[in-house]
């Protein structure tokens, strides 16, 4: 939400995968593994009105509620301040 934010040329989403068959997932996850990747590859590159949007939420290319505290712009500070902290690359304005 801070990138949609900061950057509004720029879309920028959050995507759940679901929990999916990887090494990382087990082989018991119940999702499946080409939906876990679809969604990303449709919000990069398709000409889809529901792909050009920016600062959403998807769970296999269906925009899903997202935690409300995503919205609070001093939490999405914070976490910035977080992220710049720990890494010393701070977000361009």
């Amino acid at each position: 939400m801070a990138v949609a934010r900061r950057w509004p040329e720029v879309y920028a989403n959050a995507v759940d995968p679901g929990w999916v068959p990887t090494k990382m997932g087990g082989q018991g996850a119940p999702d499946d593994l080409q939906q876990g990747y679809e969604t990303q590859t449709w919000l990069a590159v398709s000409d889809d009105r529901g792909a050009k949007v920016s600062g959403r939420y998807f769970y296999h290319r269906t925009e899903s509620r997202h935690n409300p505290q995503a919205d609070d712009v001093m939490l999405q500070e914070r976490f910035l301040d977080y992220c710049r902290a720990i890494t010393g690359i701070p977000l361009p304005q």
